[in-house]
């Protein structure tokens, strides 16, 4: 799919690109008619792509919200950036011919040494600024769900980062961005799709 931004500012691009994301977030099943009733299917995910004409245009990236169940009690991942050291959760910039949720199962994976189950279902959109060419570039961020079923002592990215698992309230409280802290004080699995 592409979104083409248009020159409008920055700032206004973002909360455009965001609004669209939303609302393709929430089409999760397509609506046909077939012999005069009304028949709804699930739609499939496919990857997702952005068109920009110029390095400073509104930038995607997808996010995973790795999350499993110890003691009885739900626990979320977090990570720390490689720069500044603060808590985020793992994130990139899209892959040819994956999925959303299949590319930030990859970013689990690389920058938290975390492997499981992605889902097909956004969570949440946030937003924040990112240093690109010496510029602040607007990325918006889709949250995808990853149910962790293995986590690797060894991984890519291993000696740039921390990672340590807190409940989502805790958590929330370590994240800088207010859309990523609701998204993970919120979370539960009973809110993920039954199909998954």
């Amino acid at each position: 799919m592409a979104i083409n931004l248009g020159p409008d500012k920055l700032r206004h691009r973002a909360c455009r690109c965001a609004f669209a994301i939303d609302k393709l977030r929430h089409n999760r099943e397509l609506t046909h008619f077939e012999s005069g009733t009304m028949v709804q299917m699930p739609v499939r995910q496919l990857p997702l792509k952005f068109q920009t004409k110029h390095k400073t245009d509104i930038r995607a990236q997808f996010a995973a919200l790795c999350w499993r169940v110890k003691n009885g009690k739900i626990q979320v991942c977090l990570v720390t950036s490689r720069t500044r050291k603060r808590w985020i959760i793992p994130k990139g910039w899209p892959m040819r011919d994956q999925t959303p949720a299949l590319a930030a199962a990859t970013e689990a994976f690389e920058e938290a040494g975390l492997s499981g189950h992605a889902i097909d279902h956004c969570l949440g959109i946030y937003t924040y600024s990112k240093p690109l060419d010496r510029r602040m570039t607007p990325v918006v961020a889709m949250v995808y769900p990853v149910q962790v079923r293995k986590v690797h002592n060894t991984w890519p990215e291993k000696g740039e980062r921390k990672r340590k698992w807190f409940t989502p309230k805790k958590a929330a409280k370590k994240l800088t961005e207010p859309q990523l802290k609701r998204i993970v004080a919120g979370f539960t699995p009973h809110q993920l799709p039954k199909s998954s």
